[in-house]
């Protein structure tokens, strides 16, 4: 006598993520999700990098663009210190993984792929974007590497305050710039109860390559 499994037909049911969809299309509507049902941050990530030697290191940054008119083939677009230690990894190994876990929709999205720098250009109009504090901050900051002090830093920040707070901005130290990801691989995760998750991953070759995806076992 075969028994019936005790799941409900939330647990049962079949994938609601679409075979064949367009993963950056699928990603904005998930995003705009997040936007209205994630309290805090909801552009923030997980950026995943390696050194040359594939040492890996992880750290959350924030998403400043995103879609297909980022780059050729479309990516998501953040921006950093480039000597700073991610910078470092980047520069050695332009390659990258980006999560974003959005808790209260019960979501995740995994993106993985080469990086590109942005235009020198594109990195002025994001760095003057910020308010002026911020970009003091910025300016002032020799991120990732020791600090003595934390009056060292004090001190920085209010001279690059002082000196440039007739003007409104600070110029943009030419280590600080941004990166795009073209992404290779897009996964969609949906959590569902005992483990039975719904998961579709979108795959090419090429940043102008076709899309194929996949139901994966959760």
């Amino acid at each position: 006598m075969t028994t019936a499994t005790p799941l409900d037909d939330a647990q049962l049911a079949d994938s609601v993520l679409p075979a064949g969809a367009d993963p950056f299309v699928l990603f904005e509507e998930w995003f705009a999700a997040a936007q209205v049902g994630e309290i805090n941050d909801p552009n923030a990530m997980a950026l995943a990098t390696a050194t040359a030697d594939a040492a890996p290191s992880v750290r959350m940054v924030l998403l400043k663009g995103h879609g297909k008119g980022e780059i050729a083939g479309g990516g998501f677009t953040f921006f950093t210190n480039a000597e700073s230690r991610k910078g470092g990894q980047i520069r050695a190994n332009m390659q990258a993984a980006l999560l974003f876990h959005w808790k209260s929709l019960r979501r995740q999205i995994r993106i993985e792929g080469p990086l590109t720098e942005v235009s020198p250009e594109r990195a002025d109009a994001y760095f003057h974007s910020r308010p002026y504090k911020s970009q003091v901050g910025s300016a002032a900051s020799d991120q990732s590497r020791p600090l003595p002090e934390r009056q060292t830093y004090i001190d920085r920040v209010q001279a690059i305050w002082a000196a440039h707070e007739a003007e409104g901005k600070v110029p943009r130290p030419a280590h600080w710039t941004g990166f795009t990801l073209s992404p290779r691989r897009i996964e969609f995760w949906i959590d569902r109860d005992n483990r039975l998750h719904d998961r579709r991953e979108f795959t090419r070759e090429a940043a102008d390559g076709s899309w194929s995806d996949t139901l994966l076992y959760p």
